[in-house]
């Protein structure tokens, strides 16, 4: 497998791909070794400028076109994509960091999304009113009209499907703000769609400096919908923006998933699935399972089972065969990791295993497990998005609801337990827009993905996610 990087990275505005022409770049890194990959074009305000005449031009075609038709081209970009897996996968893995086999498995995701929406395409449906003869009341779902869509970076591919699938299900445009750290998966996923026969004015895929970007697409009246996946602050900043225009938004934020596990669990199965999930893409994953909540009577084994198993794990480049896990995707999360750990260490908490940075270049940090973690640490309280696993003890089932409800986060949680009774009441009680139950799985394509209070709003995926890109119009004829 070449390690060689050649994707043609360039902005693609009205069906044209544009690079050079004096625009500013920017550096992209591979977060294995550090070493520079390629200079990314950044949009000018013109480009921007270009990009929504393209998109409002693009809306009034497609929104016209039949649903049938936009189903079509969503069936062949996830042909597409599983036809080009390895080559997708491989520029993912490239850029973020990721186990190549994982990279391999979200571009499968990624096409599977495509399917759904595919046939979700030609499901949407209105209702007529009853009303006395001679009179009709139409409800109508129709599309809400050009979309601006902010990508995060530790799922490159995945999240560009996420945002461009559902919008052309439904007859939206789209203006793709993917991450300029990944900008290769992105560019080759949306030349997936361009070679799937979409008509150009239809997809529009920019780079830029955030603010520049965030404040032109949001505050012109040509967008009529935000779509976002990133941290809590630029979402909340985003929403600034969007209410000017009252634009319809969904929002993606971050999360601090707790984990309560019961001392009736399958102890060997609920670890060996945990520590697999925890490392997962490095733990940069908003949903990843972050604060272990373990109940008295197995804190003990679970705590010394976690570790072991931790310290098994192979970290390298994603590309090398046998890799567990991958390099942290840029220079600034070993910092922010090693930062939170100490701050753990020093009022306490006990280091189980890791705690220190990996060896050599690139920008690892090696899987770290702590226990009796005080709830002032800072990792407790705020979102780590990194390789830490931080494990405390419980006593009573009201006193783990408790702490997995305490922060304002709420997206992903999870829950280990054989008592059919109590996994009924946790489901109910837990404040989490997901809530897995002995399984740690939150993604499939006819599911709603999303949060609540600061981990945002709205749902991507499943029929939700089609729904969040409609306006519901009511006809009444006499």
């Amino acid at each position: 497998m070449t390690h060689d990087y050649d994707p043609q990275l360039g902005l693609y505005i009205g069906g044209e791909w544009l690079n050079g022409g004096g625009r500013d770049t920017q550096e992209v890194r591979n977060p294995a070794t550090g070493a520079v990959l390629a200079a990314l074009p950044l949009a000018t305000a013109d480009d921007l400028d270009r990009a929504l005449e393209a998109a409002q031009r693009g809306f009034l075609a497609w929104r016209a076109t039949a649903p049938e038709a936009r189903a079509a081209i969503l069936a062949r970009t996830a042909a597409l994509i599983r036809e080009r897996v390895d080559r997708l996968a491989r520029l993912a893995t490239l850029e973020q960091g990721k186990p190549f086999a994982e990279a391999r498995g979200e571009a499968l995701a990624a096409a599977a999304m495509l399917d759904f929406h595919a046939g979700e395409a030609v499901r949407i449906y209105g209702r007529v009113l009853p009303r006395p003869p001679g009179m009709r009341s139409l409800v109508l779902q129709q599309p809400v009209g050009p979309v601006a869509a902010f990508c995060a970076w530790n799922f490159p591919i995945l999240n560009v499907v996420r945002k461009i699938s559902p919008a052309l299900a439904s007859g939206c445009s789209i203006i793709l703000k993917p991450s300029e750290e990944t900008p290769g998966s992105a560019v080759e996923t949306v030349r997936c769609f361009q070679d799937a026969g979409l008509p150009g004015d239809v997809v529009q895929c920019v780079f830029g400096v955030p603010d520049l970007v965030s404040r032109q697409l949001l505050t012109s009246p040509i967008t009529r919908k935000l779509s976002f996946t990133g941290s809590v602050p630029v979402g909340k900043h985003l929403l600034r923006l969007a209410a000017d225009t009252v634009m319809k938004t969904t929002m993606e934020l971050g999360g601090h998933g707790p984990v309560l596990v019961f001392d009736d669990c399958d102890l060997d199965k609920t670890l060996d699935t945990l520590v697999a999930h925890k490392f997962r893409n490095a733990g940069q994953v908003c949903v990843s399972p972050t604060r272990f909540y373990v109940q008295q009577g197995i804190y003990d084994r679970f705590a010394s089972g976690f570790a072991e198993r931790t310290r098994r794990l192979k970290v390298g480049d994603g590309l090398e065969t046998g890799t567990q896990m991958g390099p942290m995707a840029n220079p600034r999360r070993p910092d922010a990791i090693a930062a939170m750990v100490e701050d753990a260490r020093s009022i306490g908490a006990r280091v189980l295993a890791g705690g220190d940075r990996a060896e050599g270049a690139g920008f690892f940090y090696n899987p770290t497990v702590i226990a009796d973690v005080p709830l002032s640490a800072r990792a407790m309280n705020e979102e780590p998005f990194g390789p830490i696993a931080l494990i405390a003890p419980f006593a009573t089932v009201e006193e783990g609801i408790e702490q997995a409800n305490r922060l304002p986060f709420g997206l992903a949680a999870y829950c280990f337990t054989e008592n059919g009774r109590r996994q009924n009441l946790l489901g109910d009680a837990i404040e989490a827009g997901m809530v897995a139950i002995n399984s740690v799985r939150l993604t499939w394509p006819d599911s709603p993905f999303g949060g609540m209070k600061d981990s945002g709003y709205g749902s991507e995926d499943g029929p939700e996610g089609i729904a969040a890109h409609m306006i519901t119009k009511v006809v009444h004829i006499a």
